[in-house]
């Protein structure tokens, strides 16, 4: 009888788990409702400004949690959330995981945006060499400046350099790491002789009350190995794959039915969502449309 009473109870737990799942789908569309996206700490000031136009425009409520890249793959891994916005594709053993949960991933390209390099307005050199950076990340050492300040260990930036340098981590020796890309910009203000690693969109969508350490930094213009030209991590250098340190930028929606990942992701894409892109000064996979009004007269009111 005991057996009977425990295969009743995992049967009726497996029948609610499923309504409930169902329920909280029903409850959500592609345009109404609540979700969480976990964002790319890199990307945070475009991804708030995208909810902030998507939730004026429909009923829906999306909160957004900052992570490092690592934390916000293994969110989606684990499960414990299912839309992300990303710097990268999933990897093969990363869609498998989804795969075994008869789950496929839909991914969006959205837009183009950069890493840039920062240094103290105090240095007078703004100039740099990839190479220089790639050199220093492999112990070799560098006369023009001192140590590499990234935002987190685990994050998309490191990750970026650390592979162009070879390595499978951060070294020990002259790199430094915090949390926020805004900490890195205040370190560098603070301190000659460093090179900060941040993601561009908090150079061009400065956070409220980091003005003050903006003006005592430098961007960067990265040498370019295709035509030994220098380059400013700008739209159009970005746009024209002339910036060697562009990325492609991905939404990921793990959600398995049509909710508010769908949605969100067809705005971004979107004309509306690739106009916010543009704006914000990265470069948008489509360029947005634009409307010319052709007029044969003009009326002049004017007396």
């Amino acid at each position: 009888m005991r057996k009977y009473t425990k295969i009743f109870c995992f049967i009726a737990f497996l029948f609610l788990a499923f309504t409930c799942k169902n329920a909280d789908a029903k409850r959500e569309t592609i345009l109404e409702g609540e979700t969480t996206v976990i964002a790319d700490e890199t990307l945070a000031p475009i991804v708030d400004d995208q909810v902030q136009v998507f939730e004026s425009l429909y009923n829906a409520k999306i909160n957004i949690e900052p992570k490092s890249e690592a934390e916000a793959i293994q969110s989606l891994v684990n499960d414990s959330s299912r839309i992300a916005v990303l710097a990268r594709k999933l990897t093969g053993d990363e869609i498998k995981v989804f795969q075994k949960r008869k789950l496929v991933p839909k991914v969006t390209p959205f837009a183009k945006d950069a890493i840039a390099l920062i240094t103290n307005r105090n240095n007078k050199d703004t100039l740099i060499a990839l190479q220089e950076v790639i050199d220093f990340m492999q112990g070799k050492g560098s006369t023009k400046f001192k140590g590499v300040v990234f935002d987190n260990p685990n994050s998309s930036t490191a990750r970026y350099i650390t592979s162009l340098a070879e390595l499978e981590n951060l070294p020990e020796k002259g790199v430094f790491s915090f949390k926020t890309n805004n900490e890195v910009i205040k370190y560098v203000a603070e301190n000659e002789g460093m090179i900060g690693v941040v993601g561009v969109n908090y150079i061009y969508q400065p956070m409220p009350g980091m003005n003050p350490f903006m003006d005592k930094i430098s961007v960067l213009s990265v040498k370019n190995t295709n035509d030994n030209m220098y380059y400013a991590p700008t739209q159009n250098s970005i746009a024209e794959g002339k910036y060697p340190l562009a990325r492609d930028l991905y939404i990921v929606n793990c959600q398995g039915y049509s909710g508010l990942g769908m949605g969100f992701a067809s705005f971004i894409a979107g004309e509306t969502g690739q106009r916010i892109v543009l704006k914000s000064g990265l470069v948008p996979i489509r360029v947005p449309s634009r409307k010319i009004l052709i007029r044969n007269h003009i009326n002049n009111d004017k007396k």
